[in-house]
């Protein structure tokens, strides 16, 4: 097992560094190295070594969600708040909704066919923008306007919509009933409450950090701790099923106090945190490579595939554009929030095979094998093409279209 975790870190650190030193952003070797020792071409991931790659996924997009919470302050989220709140939901409404409408006409779906994969394909990947965002963060690109702050603060609870909505869709194929006025109120409450929650825990550790004086790794050991448990919490489906709480919301809400109320440990615990970003990267971007098996796409599903996420992403830049109308945003920064929210991978990789695995066990009785295997191919596809797609675009752009401070 250790000998196959440490062949993998190898091969994921030579595509990095060769991906990085043709301009390519390094994240995007790490994906190929998870392509490469998956099940879509060698298939040489020990079956614990995979089960462990994704636990520690989930500790790896934590981290992420640590770092930009202790980079937030009051003055930055008076900055961002309205636009953050319309890229929440506004753009991947808009995204979903048009996927789903020409998975109809395209793919002959049913209408909650097209919405089961349009809120699948509409889910912004956090796992690619924070870090995206919180590398221009600390070049100091956009920093007068706080536009990676901006962009970061909405993908994180962008994935509460999709999840949520796609839920729906898969509660409406199973033949079950869905209580509108309960959704409507669930949703924004369950935002709400995860962001207070985080906040109670974030006074809760600054009191105790402050009572009890120990190293700062232990500090950051007991953060991590924290932070995995409410968010293991707020993925348990017995809680979902009442409400769904933004986890990753709250998770950066910890963050923010830590820096509201005892700035000088959230720059320390920062420092950290980044040194363990370094390996969080690399297991959280080969377990993405790993979760994309190319052998479900199929030859002729590629060209109208590919149209639909065309469509989609182009619905979705309108979205981000709609959502930024009346900020303080200029053109320039307005085109950078676009390309921004491009990129899918996270959730795709997540939830991309659960209606075929739902169908296969008899839970969805009016939809096709065939329906579950294209919304597999679908999900697939929108992260082979725009994860490179907006990893590129934010790499190139972020500093052509974003001023320096």
């Amino acid at each position: 097992m250790l000998l196959n975790i440490a062949l993998i870190l190898t091969l994921a650190l030579v595509l990095y560094y060769l991906f990085s030193l043709v301009k390519l952003p390094g994240i995007l070797g790490l994906i190929a190295a998870g392509i490469l020792v998956g099940p879509s071409a060698l298939n040489v991931v020990d079956p614990e070594v995979a089960i462990l790659l994704k636990e520690l996924k989930t500790a790896a997009l934590i981290v992420i969600l640590i770092r930009a919470g202790l980079g937030i302050n009051r003055d930055t989220l008076h900055k961002v708040g309205r636009p953050a709140i319309n890229l929440s939901f506004i753009p991947g409404v808009i995204e979903g909704s048009t996927v789903m409408a020409i998975a109809h006409f395209i793919f002959d779906f049913t209408w909650i066919e097209g919405g089961m994969l349009g809120f699948i394909i509409a889910a912004v990947s956090p796992a690619v923008v924070v870090p995206t965002m919180l590398d221009l963060k600390d070049k100091g690109f956009g920093k007068k306007k706080e536009v990676p702050t901006l962009v970061l603060a909405g993908a994180s609870v962008d994935d509460v919509f999709a999840i949520t909505i796609f839920s729906v869709f898969t509660g409406l194929a199973a033949g079950s009933s869905i209580n509108i006025g309960r959704i409507l109120w669930s949703v924004p409450t369950g935002i709400i409450l995860g962001a207070l929650i985080g906040v109670a825990l974030g006074f809760a550790l600054v009191r105790f950090f402050k009572k009890f004086h120990i190293r700062d790794t232990k500090k950051v050991i007991i953060f991590m701790i924290v932070a995995v448990v409410f968010y293991e919490i707020t993925e348990m489906e017995s809680l979902k099923a009442i409400i769904p709480l933004a986890g990753l919301l709250g998770i950066m809400a910890i963050g923010f106090i830590i820096l509201e109320k005892y700035d000088k440990l959230a720059k320390r615990l920062s420092a950290k945190f980044n040194k363990v970003w370094v390996l969080s990267e690399i297991l959280l971007f080969v377990y993405i490579g790993t979760e994309v098996q190319i052998n479900q796409l199929d030859a002729s599903l590629v060209g109208s595939g590919l149209l639909i996420l065309l469509l989609g992403l182009t619905a979705r830049s309108i979205g981000v554009w709609i959502s930024l109308l009346g900020s303080a945003l200029n053109n320039k920064e307005k085109l950078f929030s676009v390309i921004a929210y491009w990129p899918k991978a996270t959730v795709q990789a997540a939830i991309g095979a659960v209606p075929l695995t739902l169908i296969e066990a008899g839970k969805l009785g009016n939809v096709s094998m065939e329906t579950g295997q294209v919304i597999l191919a679908m999900a697939v596809l929108s992260i082979v093409t725009t994860a490179p797609l907006g990893a590129i675009g934010i790499k190139t752009f972020g500093p052509k279209l974003l001023s320096k401070e």
